[in-house]
């Protein structure tokens, strides 16, 4: 996979559409990220369609776009997809001979299990479900968990809408779907069949074909962008799905994941908040074996430590992050962890 991608434009305008998650980038529970709203608005006036796509399945896509629209977007429901909307497909392409499913999940994810043809909700094990699906609600309960667990026991075919171990919440990072998954494996020693939500790219292709009006074809691959602040979810579906990648610095993701990040989890860029959607991105280039360059900003090894110019350069961090990719695309992953590395805290 190619190292970090440089752009001479504004990502906002060499790209078509943006698949931008929400929880991390766009909000934090209730509250907006700073730089955030003001980023959006511009790279839409510049000509960039938004699609904001969620592992979210407790939220319908109107209460979704109300609440963008209160931070002052101009958001219409068609521009949200959750992980339900993706869920419910995926069960009704999937098993299309079940006609019972149990759903562990907010109105939302049950609302579009019980819209597609053929399906019936159920809420117990002792109704027989052919298959299970489990979101992930604030309010659910031990026995509703323990009801999915059973039904898994008997047979049914276990889907979920999203991985995530944690979310972010107004006053810190809390457990996530996926947390209460791993509760349900542990039961069961069942593993899910398939997840709707990131990192599966599925969520991002559902994007692109909603983003699509009046018979018009969809916006190709290489136009669209994935935007996240998870490496594990955002950016590992990206490169699942062929999409390039935008990493953001205002969730979960910290610099040192990326400096340590496998393949499998690199962005194509790397920006501190959103307000680099709108800028060029300077390509980092290779100045010698163990030194790297992006724009003015330099990274180089010193004995058990990766030094940089500036720890409070986002450059920097490019640099850095080239430098270590390239130490372990040549099998030096084992050096990286007892290596020192730059903190940047305050990018």
């Amino acid at each position: 996979m190619p190292g970090l991608q440089g752009s001479a434009e504004p990502l906002s305008s060499a790209y078509q559409l943006a698949l931008l998650d929400l929880d991390g980038v766009v909000y934090r529970g209730k509250n907006p990220i700073d730089h955030a709203v003001e980023s959006i608005r511009e790279a839409e006036r510049i000509g960039m369609t938004i699609e904001y796509t969620t592992n979210n399945s407790s939220r319908f896509p109107n209460v979704v776009a109300g609440q963008l629209q209160g931070f002052g977007l101009d958001v219409e429901d068609w521009q949200v997809i959750t992980s339900s909307i993706v869920a419910a497909r995926m069960v009704a392409r999937s098993v299309p001979q079940a006609r019972r499913v149990l759903v562990l999940g907010a109105e939302h994810l049950r609302h579009e299990v019980e819209s597609r043809r053929g399906l019936v909700v159920v809420d117990d094990a002792a109704a027989e479900p052919q298959a299970v699906i489990q979101g992930w609600y604030p309010d659910m309960s031990w026995n509703q968990m323990a009801q999915v667990a059973f039904a898994v026991e008997r047979g049914a075919t276990y889907f979920v809408t999203n991985r995530d171990l944690t979310i972010p919440r107004e006053l810190g990072i809390a457990p996530g779907c996926g947390s209460m998954i791993q509760a349900v494996i542990n039961a069961t020693g069942v593993e899910p069949v398939a997840s709707a939500g990131k990192p599966e790219s599925a969520m991002y292709d559902e994007a692109r074909l909603l983003a699509a009006h009046d018979g018009a074809e969809a916006v190709a691959k290489e136009l669209c962008l994935a935007i996240g602040d998870r490496l594990d979810t955002d950016i590992e579906a990206g490169n699942r799905g062929g999409y390039d990648s935008l990493a953001v610095l205002t969730g979960v993701t910290n610099p040192a994941e990326l400096m340590r990040a496998p393949e499998h989890l690199r962005p194509s860029y790397i920006v501190a908040d959103l307000r680099g959607l709108n800028q060029a991105q300077p390509q980092p280039k290779q100045l010698e074996r163990n030194r790297w360059s992006c724009a003015d900003a330099q990274a180089w090894i010193d004995e058990d430590a990766i030094v940089v110019t500036d720890e409070q350069d986002i450059n920097a961090l490019r640099a850095a992050c080239s430098l270590t990719w390239a130490m372990q695309d040549r099998g030096e992953a084992d050096t990286l962890p007892a290596m020192r590395l730059p903190e940047f805290a305050t990018l």
